[in-house]
């Protein structure tokens, strides 16, 4: 493998033409989140803050499931690589049906353990205002992890932009229907924060029904049909799945739930706290997506160089997605730094909640090179099926040491809602660093192990 510059441009378009889509469809995902928190910021402070502790219940559990769909990509993208169209109709069919079934599980879970927000300590205003909210935005589950299970397998047929069409679209319904929920529109009543939450679930119905039927009907997707069906299972396949898609689950878990928990000590604080957590919690998330759509790329291309057995590329992709991630990640850090007064704006004019945002952001621009850096090797290691110790390091960095620093820092220092970020600044640095080493000693392995063949 050649290390001109031809070659590592080569490899950036490469790159970018499987990430930029991911990066579009992954933020067109999150925009929902976004354009819920910006309308119904407008309704009021404790609207806001009611979503953020709603989504500390949801998000954890949605993003399990769509951590276990993952196991789809990478499978698909070996079978790709081998020219195996029998294998990767295989993974569909299962895909399908561990997403399905995985959908009602948690769906079930969440309506039965909702009621938990009455007993977190959190505003009682806060909370009577989740509850209906999350009744709502649960269902959304089911619709979100079909969609899961097509995007993972075009995604990992290297067609990136199918799922971006998708997201797209069902945020160009979402938007309007905001507007006419939340305020009250075409003679319905205002609803507020659950108008948000049925504009949200319409949405998703409408996106995973969309490339459901695309896929189905497409002419390049016939000869996957039999993925549709039900019945002649294989436990073996069914087993390689769950090995790679649970861990994956469990990677989220501990990240997001590390987030979602630190959300929660942000209410002790009152709910104007909460809500600037909310609204630097949603800016991080768009620029976590960005590199997302990278870690997507990373999953693919080293799957796919795993499948040729091409070990010398595939660390050269990976280090060259790390580079681009970087790269993106320190332009977010400045923006997030020197707009730290005026972003909170766009979400909310209550000039308490605007200041206790604003030193957030100075944290989340620090924090921006870890995020990137961290994403994108948890994509290259998922690439190589590695998914149980990577999920050891997640939750030792946040569980063992970041969210208990950042709890003494918040309560014992007494440095409140900074203290609480702080913690998670140490956690995400102390992820990245697990994860680069942990790539390099793999990827190496690989590439020595190939060479004496």
């Amino acid at each position: 493998m050649s290390n001109s510059p031809i070659s590592y441009r080569q490899h950036i378009r490469a790159s970018l033409s499987l990430a930029v889509p991911v990066m579009l469809s992954q933020l067109g995902h999150v925009m929902m989140g976004v354009v819920d928190s910006l309308m119904v910021g407008h309704v009021g402070a404790v609207p806001l803050a009611a979503s953020s502790l709603a989504n500390v219940a949801f998000n954890m559990i949605l993003l399990f499931g769509i951590g276990v769909s993952y196991a789809i990509t990478p499978l698909v993208a070996a079978a790709h690589g081998e020219n195996d169209d029998t294998k990767i109709g295989n993974v569909l069919k299962h895909g399908l049906a561990i997403n399905v079934v995985n959908s009602f599980i948690l769906v079930s879970l969440v309506m039965a353990a909702k009621n938990i927000l009455y007993h977190i300590d959190q505003p009682a205003d806060v909370v009577v205002q989740a509850i209906p909210y999350l009744g709502i935005i649960t269902f959304s589950i089911i619709p979100t992890l079909i969609f899961q299970t097509f995007r993972q397998f075009t995604e990992g047929m290297s067609l990136t932009r199918i799922a971006m069409v998708a997201v797209i679209g069902s945020n160009i319904i979402h938007v309007p229907l905001n507007y006419i929920f939340i305020f009250g529109h075409l003679g319905l009543p205002a609803m507020g924060l659950v108008g948000a939450g049925w504009a949200t679930l319409i949405s998703r119905v409408i996106m995973a029904a969309g490339i459901a039927l695309y896929v189905y009907y497409s002419p390049s997707f016939k000869k996957f049909r039999p993925g549709f069906s039900i019945g002649h299972y294989s436990r073996t396949l069914f087993s390689k799945m769950l090995h790679i898609g649970i861990p994956a689950g469990a990677q989220f878990i501990f990240e997001v739930a590390a987030f979602d928990i630190s959300a929660v000590m942000m209410g002790w604080l009152g709910a104007k706290t909460l809500a600037a957590h909310q609204i630097a919690i949603n800016l991080a998330t768009i620029s976590y997506m960005t590199t997302s759509g990278l870690a997507a790329a990373a999953t693919i291309r080293v799957s796919n160089e795993l499948g040729r057995k091409d070990f010398a590329t595939l660390r050269t992709v990976a280090f060259v997605l790390l580079s681009m991630a970087t790269a993106i990640m320190f332009l977010w850090g400045v923006l997030f730094v020197s707009g730290r007064n005026f972003l909170p704006t766009l979400y909310i004019a209550d000039a308490d909640v605007i200041a206790i945002a604003a030193p957030l952001l100075i944290i989340a621009g620090f924090f921006q090179l870890s995020d990137g850096i961290q994403v994108v090797c948890i994509g290259a290691l998922r690439g190589l099926h590695d998914v149980k110790i990577p999920s050891l390091f997640i939750f030792a960095a946040y569980w063992i040491i970041g969210l208990p620093l950042g709890y003494l820092l918040a309560f014992k220092v007494g440095w409140g809602a900074t203290g609480i970020w702080t913690g998670l600044l140490i956690g995400l640095t102390l992820t990245a660093t697990a994860m680069v080493l942990r790539f390099h000693r793999l990827s190496n392995q690989l590439k020595a192990t190939s060479s004496h063949a």
